[in-house]
């Protein structure tokens, strides 16, 4: 597998995400999306990163990581401190199983962990799906239970930072 190379995402990325927000993959598992590109590639608040993965200099993938004690809209909520939560999706299709997104999500991980403070990443697939679920679950995260989010039904999973150490996304010294 070719390196994947990261960086923080930009106002010139809009076209692409937008792209990507059209194919069937993507919109398949991201229903209703609202995200506002313009508007939310702009802004930097403190509580969020966007990144996006390149393989080849080829934008494959968006990553976003947030504080959700802190995100702005209480999405999360109710929620306290030391928790972060990762939305990740690949765009192009032809990038689709090709271990990317393991890759990048130990990448994030490792980010996430780095902060002491972290206790706990979250992701919210949806419930049905399947395939998400069975993802973060080889990744170490356990279902914690349902939840609807926006008028969407997710089925919410965590990894606690013992899970990480042991899978080599945070050291114990940390």
């Amino acid at each position: 597998m070719s390196e994947l190379n990261y960086r923080l995402a930009e106002a010139s990325d809009q076209p692409t995400l937008e792209a990507w927000d059209a194919l069937p993959h993507v919109a398949a598992n991201i229903p209703d999306d609202a995200w506002d590109w313009a508007e939310g590639l702009r802004q930097r608040p403190h509580w969020r990163e966007q990144w996006i993965a390149e393989l080849e200099g080829r934008p494959i993938c968006f990553m976003q990581v947030i504080d959700p004690a802190e995100e702005e809209s209480g999405y999360w909520q109710p929620i306290g401190s030391g928790h972060r939560a990762i939305d990740i999706w690949i765009g192009p299709e032809d990038a689709l199983g090709q271990g990317h997104g393991s890759a990048m999500m130990a990448w994030m991980l490792r980010r996430c962990f780095a902060a002491s403070d972290v206790h706990t990443v979250l992701i919210d697939p949806l419930e049905s799906n399947v395939r998400a679920h069975r993802f973060y679950q080889r990744l170490g995260f356990s279902p914690i239970g349902r939840r609807r989010l926006e008028g969407l039904d997710c089925l919410i999973h965590a990894l606690d930072r013992t899970e990480a150490i042991r899978r080599k996304y945070a050291s114990a010294s940390a």
